[in-house]
C-alpha cells in the first residue's frame, strides 16, 4: 500500500482523507483493513509500543461487516463528498456555526500526538463554563485512554465532579 510522504520522507498528516475519498481508497482499506489501521496506530503514536496483542483486541472490530462502509463514509462525508443523515441536518446546521460550549470541560492531548490536530488556544475559546487542558507527557500519542488511562481516567472524574 503505497503512503505519500513530504519533503522529508515521512508520511503526510493527510494523505488518508485524499486515498479514502477514491473507489481505490475503499478498495485498498477494504482488502488491507487490519495492516492499515495498524499503520494509522503506528503513525497517530509514533511512540506507543503496543504488542499485537493489544491491537488484535480492538483490531477484531474490523471484522464487522459494516466496518469498511461506515470508515468510508465518515471520511467522505467529513469533506462534503457524502450526504449525512438527513434527520440530523438541523443539529448539523447548528453544530457548524461552532457554539460556545458552557459545561465543564477538560480537553486532553498526548505530547507526541501524531494525528493532525489543533494547539489548544485554538480552540480554548470555545469554551465558556469551567475549562481546562491537560498535555500528558511521556511520549503519549493519539489514543488516550489506551496509553495513559490513568491520566485519562482521572480527567473523567475530575470534571463529572465539577459538573
Amino acid at each position: 500500500m503505497p503512503v505519500s510522504t513530504g519533503a522529508r520522507g515521512r508520511p503526510t498528516s493527510w494523505w488518508r482523507q485524499f486515498y479514502f475519498a477514491t473507489e481505490r481508497g475503499r478498495a485498498g482499506y477494504d482488502k488491507y483493513r487490519h495492516d492499515f489501521s495498524k499503520l494509522i496506530w503506528q503513525l497517530a503514536s509514533p511512540k506507543w509500543d503496543f504488542d499485537d496483542a493489544t491491537f488484535d483486541r480492538s483490531a477484531k472490530a474490523f471484522d464487522n461487516p459494516d466496518h469498511v462502509a461506515i470508515v468510508i463514509h465518515n471520511y467522505r462525508w467529513r469533506q462534503g463528498l457524502a450526504e449525512g443523515e438527513a434527520k440530523y441536518d438541523d443539529l448539523e446546521k447548528r453544530l457548524a456555526q461552532s457554539p460556545v460550549i458552557g459545561v465543564p470541560t477538560i480537553t486532553m492531548e498526548g505530547d507526541a500526538n501524531g494525528a493532525p490536530h489543533q494547539e489548544p488556544a485554538a480552540y480554548a475559546k470555545m469554551f465558556s463554563g469551567k475549562y481546562s487542558h491537560r498535555t500528558i507527557e511521556g511520549g503519549i500519542g493519539h489514543n488516550l485512554p489506551q496509553e495513559a488511562p490513568q491520566a485519562f481516567a482521572e480527567a473523567v472524574v475530575d470534571v463529572t465532579a465539577s459538573s
